[in-house]
């Protein structure tokens, strides 16, 4: 049976013949056509790297952020939607804040868990539609360093090394590459910035804001954007790393 068009695309509760929600891949296409978004869970921590792809030179830099803060221990990057994405990161700050009133203590990376419910509650109804962002939370708790991916139909999944947005193959080939089990904080940073300047190097032709925040011993357990003079260190040896590479 075919299933393009016939009507079957219209709402988010209505299964096509082959059992697909054509409302949740339209989604996914919506992140597919996003700037590359990629987390390294390391021995000592997590690294979050987002290519933010700038539409207009008269944007401020540094401002229209992809990666949030969650709690102080938690960070958010999403590709897609960049309102979606802002939506979800409001949502996480509140569980993480229930969570901290009814335990007294922080919140564990599990709240992905509850996360994903809220996403998933969105692809059941025709009054409402999916979210156009899979989201990359990482940070360390009191298990370790952990990182989850949220995609638009509600799974999460936990990962060692994780992309979404448009060049999520090459930049999951590059991570696989990695000994990510092994590597530092720092040298996690430098990795990250190569490999943001290596998928954009497809998209050569639109300007893009790299942005790259960390969470580890090295920040004692705080989510925070990378400091300025490693930030340009690892900028520039990627550019460096890109030249060579070609």
């Amino acid at each position: 049976m075919t299933s393009i068009g016939t009507g079957y695309d219209l709402s988010a509760s209505t299964y096509s013949p082959d059992g697909r929600i054509f409302q949740v891949e339209y989604a996914n296409k919506a992140v597919d056509n996003s700037g590359t978004v990629i987390g390294l869970r390391v021995k000592d921590g997590v690294v979050l790297a987002v290519e933010k792809l700038v539409h207009s030179k008269l944007l401020v830099p540094g401002a229209n952020r992809r990666i949030q803060a969650i709690d102080r221990h938690i960070g958010l990057a999403s590709s897609g939607l960049l309102a979606d994405g802002r939506h979800i990161s409001n949502r996480a700050r509140d569980e993480a804040a229930n969570y901290r009133d009814n335990y007294r203590e922080l919140a564990p990376l599990k709240l992905s868990d509850r996360l994903s419910l809220y996403v998933q509650a969105y692809t059941l109804y025709s009054s409402v539609r999916p979210f156009g962002c899979s989201t990359i939370l990482g940070g360390v708790d009191k298990n370790g360093p952990s990182i989850y991916v949220i995609e638009p139909s509600g799974v999460f999944y936990g990962y060692h090394g994780a992309a979404v947005g448009k060049g999520r193959q090459l930049a999951k080939t590059e991570l696989e590459k990695l000994k990510l089990s092994e590597l530092t904080l720092r040298e996690a940073v430098f990795e990250a910035a190569r490999i943001i300047h290596l998928v954009h190097d497809d998209a050569k032709e639109k300007e893009f804001e790299l942005e790259l925040s960390w969470i580890g011993d090295e920040t004692n357990g705080r989510h925070v954007p990378v400091p300025k003079d490693l930030f340009e260190e690892a900028d520039r040896k990627a550019k460096e790393a890109l030249e060579n590479f070609e």
